[in-house]
């Protein structure tokens, strides 16, 4: 039987759920009744929203179970993943990494025998996600998001393609970084216990994600190819505002290093500091570091591990009494509305499970990737930097979810079919 405290925070988990789907209500408080403005704001703001009821969370632990116990319970959490999130958010967003990466997507894009828009539209949905193979899941969506409100969300595109868009890069993310065995949060998870390294995760996972994400690149940019072919790419960058190639060198290693060391807190965060040394002591060569931001989905994804916490005794319960056919279903369907690092994580812990148990677990943590902004780690990064060209700023989570459900189909056709 769950403890009172487990119960409590699987209530909590629930409305913090619920409460995802309810932004666009908070924000439209906050626009009748000024008097609150910034509460509902707070309320209103995606990423606030696990965070939040951590809070609730740990402070009913205070009162029922003590101080002491509610501290313990933080204190045998891990944080790795938010502090890392926050510094490849950051890194990643820098001038002279954009300024690279833009660079690659415009060169492959030329071989794209499309008007430029569409090539560059293509490019960013296909090949940006694959590159979260290499750079890791969290940094592709933050290039690729970045790149997508540059070049189109902020011409005032149709909300139309905002959505499918934003559905068709959740889902390719989550599915693209399977590639290797370290760069998608799910694959992590086990990758070390069940012995799978990147060859491996390449030959059983990675050529099928290929073909998802080109698929759903492919339709995406078919279905609003004359949206895409009628607007015009900004400008490229003056040269005399490039940024030199030493000190993106420096960047792109600095990008390494926090990729390599990324579940040593001390190393990547230590040349996260060295990078803020670098950006003040070279102003001229950043723009504004997306330090709100990343500190936002740093909060969430820190909400969605306290709270997380307290549901592993109904998750591996419900995970364990599934056959392998219906785990995938059943880890799709569950990705959803919890991390799908989690389900992946619990299953890790069962002994005795068949090759093919485990291969649909995975599949199926990532399949549902897209489905809604905590069901993948990155996703809230993409949401804050595309979030403020929708209306109000608030992307509805069931226009995201409708969005996301046939990139989703693809993924689960590139899995039980290929």
């Amino acid at each position: 039987m769950p403890t009172t405290i487990q119960l409590i925070g699987a209530i909590l988990f629930a409305i913090a759920i619920l409460h995802t789907f309810s932004t666009k209500f908070f924000e439209h408080l906050a626009h009748t009744r000024p008097a609150h403005a910034g509460l509902w704001h707070l309320l209103g703001e995606v990423e606030a929203v696990f965070g939040f009821w951590a809070i609730v969370l740990i402070v009913f632990m205070g009162f029922t179970a003590g101080l002491d116990e509610a501290v313990a319970y933080l204190d045998t959490r891990n944080y790795t993943e938010p502090m890392f999130v926050f510094a490849i958010m950051v890194v990643a967003a820098s001038k002279p990494v954009m300024q690279f990466a833009s660079a690659l997507v415009r060169m492959i894009a030329r071989v794209v025998p499309l008007p430029e828009p569409v090539a560059t539209y293509f490019t960013i949905l296909a090949a940006v996600p694959l590159l979260g193979s290499f750079i890791t899941e969290p940094a592709a969506m933050t290039l690729a998001a970045l790149m997508l409100r540059e070049r189109y969300y902020g011409q005032g595109i149709s909300r139309h393609l905002m959505y499918v868009t934003l559905g068709a890069l959740f889902v390719n993310v989550s599915i693209g970084g399977t590639l290797t065995n370290f760069a998608a949060p799910p694959v992590l998870m086990v990758a070390s216990t069940w012995g799978w390294d990147s060859l491996y995760m390449l030959s059983h996972f990675g050529w099928k994600s290929a073909i998802a994400v080109s698929i759903n690149a492919a339709a995406a940019t078919l279905i609003f190819h004359r949206e895409l072919a009628a607007l015009t790419l900004p400008a490229a960058r003056a040269a005399a505002d490039d940024v030199p190639a030493p000190m993106i060198g420096i960047h792109l290693f600095m990008l390494f290093l926090i990729v390599a060391f990324a579940h040593h807190p001390p190393i990547f965060l230590g040349v996260f500091l060295m990078f803020m040394g670098l950006a003040t002591a070279y102003p001229r060569f950043q723009e504004r570091l997306i330090l709100r931001e990343g500190l936002m989905v740093a909060f969430f994804l820190a909400g969605l591990v306290v709270l997380g916490g307290q549901q592993a005794w109904w998750l591996q319960a419900v995970l364990t009494k599934m056959d392998a056919t219906t785990v995938y279903f059943g880890a799709t369907a569950l990705t959803a509305i919890t991390d799908n690092a989690a389900l992946t994580y619990l299953a890790s812990l069962v002994e005795g499970l068949s090759d093919e148990f485990k291969h649909a677990v995975v599949a199926g943590a990532v399949t549902g990737g897209g489905l809604t902004v905590i069901a993948n780690a990155p996703n809230p990064a993409g949401m804050s930097i595309l979030r403020r060209d929708f209306n109000q700023g608030v992307v509805n989570p069931l226009g995201l979810f409708v969005a996301a459900v046939p990139p989703t189909l693809v993924a689960i056709l590139a899995f039980r079919v290929l």
